[in-house]
């Protein structure tokens, strides 16, 4: 009777213990719990049941090689893991970095030293020496050496614009230009010279600017050997010698090898005369007939000769005057400017021909200037203004001699007015 209980206590404990191992292995179980449990069961089979205290000694080495195994397992599938990682981001580990990450840029450049983190960065890189340009376009066959380079030229062709303004709407196909556009709205100048304190929205509109101040002029001309300070205006230039005009007129077709020349052929066409005199409220259509028209006001001749000491308003003057003192008359044996020829209507007086007729009554003149000033006796047209007396005059020549002398040297032969 007592063999039997004491069997059954002992079949009881090793039930136990079982369950204690099971316990043991599980992951969400307390090492603390654990620790507390195991002494009380192995005193107690040690004493009570020897067959279980051996069976318990086998499966602890079971259960101490499994766990073994199980952080093995655990630090390979770590490892690969980060392998993994690693590749996915295509982190470069050099000898020096190991284990840790030392240092992020390990890549260097063998021509110029250059730091790279990645290697696609240091290919990319490298194509600056090399000049190698693997990306064309098949439009125009212009290459690059990066794609995003040539995505962007693309925009050139297909026209995409997918950067607008939210001010104005203007579309642009780089965000710079967007961001430079901007200042516009926003007044910003970040630009200044350090000579002068112009502000500029943008760096090349310094850059430019500044050799305003320097003299430089980096740009030259390869046929004539002129110089410049901006590549724009030499680019113009170039098309002298090249004969190129492609800027026309949409009314007439008449060519230019500017834009600027184009707009300002329009106002033949439009009658547009932006440029008005303040003083006698003449107005032009070009801003150089308006700086010159000015000097008739303040007198100024800045146009000096070195012989005899007389000034002129406009360099066309000054220059058919210094051949009087050379006696070069280039234009025939009598002339020594072209204009003669056509001013004074010698050829005309010999022929008779009278090409520039009247819209209004049909008479004809040799000269175009007679004709403009003959119009005026239909139009009543007094373009000069004296700013002493308030007097107008109809002829330019007549309002020079009122205004340098002040003079009226056409007396009235009736009653003296």
């Amino acid at each position: 009777m007592i063999k039997e209980e004491q069997e059954e206590l002992c079949s009881s404990q090793f039930g136990l213990k079982q369950e204690a191992d099971s316990l043991m292995a599980t992951p969400t179980y307390e090492e603390r719990g654990h620790t507390e449990l195991e002494p009380n069961s192995e005193q107690l089979l040690s004493h009570s049941c020897p067959e279980a205290k051996n069976q318990d000694q086998e499966e602890s080495q079971y259960v101490t090689s499994g766990s073994t195994r199980n952080a093995e397992m655990k630090k390979t599938r770590h490892h690969r893991k980060k392998s993994h990682s690693q590749r996915l981001y295509n982190v470069p580990v050099s000898e020096s970095q190991g284990e840790t990450d030392t240092t992020k840029k390990s890549i260097h450049c063998d021509t110029c030293g250059k730091s790279f983190q990645y290697k696609s960065q240091l290919a990319t890189h490298l194509r600056m020496h090399t000049g190698e340009k693997p990306y064309s376009c098949s439009t125009c066959g212009k290459q690059f050496r990066m794609n995003s380079t040539l995505k962007t030229h693309l925009r050139r062709h297909t026209g995409e614009k997918p950067y607008s303004c939210r001010t104005c709407g203007k579309q642009f196909s780089l965000t710079s230009t967007l961001k430079t556009h901007l200042r516009v709205h926003t007044g910003e100048k970040p630009y200044l010279c350090s000579t002068c304190g112009k502000q500029f929205i943008q760096k090349s509109d310094l850059d430019r600017h500044a050799r305003v101040h320097s003299g430089e002029k980096p740009y030259s001309c390869r046929t004539c050997g002129k110089e410049f300070n901006d590549t724009s205006i030499l680019k113009v230039h170039v098309r002298i010698h090249t004969g190129e005009r492609p800027c026309s007129c949409s009314i007439c077709g008449k060519s230019y090898v500017d834009s600027s020349g184009v707009i300002k052929h329009m106002r033949v066409h439009t009658g547009e005369k932006p440029y008005s005199c303040c003083t006698c409220g003449k107005r032009f259509s070009w801003k150089s007939d308006f700086e010159r028209h000015l000097r008739i006001h303040t007198g100024e001749k800045p146009y000096c000769c070195s012989n005899c000491g007389k000034g002129f308003i406009n360099l066309s003057a000054f220059r058919n005057h210094m051949r009087t003192h050379t006696i070069v008359k280039p234009y025939g044996r009598s002339f020594s400017q072209s204009g003669s020829l056509r001013q004074k209507s010698y050829l005309t007086r010999h022929t008779g021909e009278k090409p520039h007729p009247c819209s209004t009554c049909g008479i004809g003149f040799s000269q175009k200037s007679d004709l403009d000033r003959y119009i005026r006796i239909h139009t009543d047209e007094k373009p000069y203004l004296c700013s002493t007396c308030g007097i107008r005059f109809s002829d330019a020549s007549v309002f020079i001699k009122h205004v340098c002398t002040g003079e009226k040297r056409y007396p009235c032969g009736t009653c003296g007015k």
